[in-house]
């Protein structure tokens, strides 16, 4: 039983294999060439790395089906432990001064105050709205 979020929902699929070993490679053509912009020499482990990826993801890219999967479930557990803490933190530090804030100001943006004496909470707009034929047929 989880807190707030069901996680017994269907997998996701990923991506492919050769999908993953492109990834890959250009992750770390990058990491070999960064080296470049300061002047120094290209790191050849990262570009080993990266001509392995490449190679493999072109010629049998189902050696790849293992790491993909692993990294599948390394990106599920970030995603189980980053979701809950990201968004905890924008409502703990946007939305919850935002409301106190609004309630230190007795602001009630959505009118949602009873008015024990009114006779009918309607708004009335105006201008009036869009007339009544405009509704029909809308689509």
């Amino acid at each position: 039983m989880s807190a707030h979020e069901e996680f017994s929902r269907e997998k996701e699929g990923g991506s492919s294999n050769r999908t993953f070993g492109f990834v890959f490679a250009v992750v770390f053509a990058i990491i070999a060439a960064w080296p470049l912009m300061d002047g120094e020499g290209i790191r050849l482990w990262a570009a080993t790395i990266c001509g392995a990826f490449a190679l493999v993801a072109v010629v049998i890219p189902r050696l790849l089906a293992p790491l993909n999967r692993l990294w599948m479930a390394f990106g599920d557990v970030l995603h189980r432990i980053t979701n809950p803490l990201v968004l905890g933190i924008m409502f703990f530090g946007v939305i919850t001064p935002m409301a106190l804030v609004m309630r230190v100001l007795r602001k009630d943006l959505l009118n949602l105050k009873r008015r024990p004496n009114a006779e009918s909470y309607w708004v009335e707009k105006t201008p009036p709205g869009p007339p009544p034929e405009t509704m029909k047929h809308q689509f």
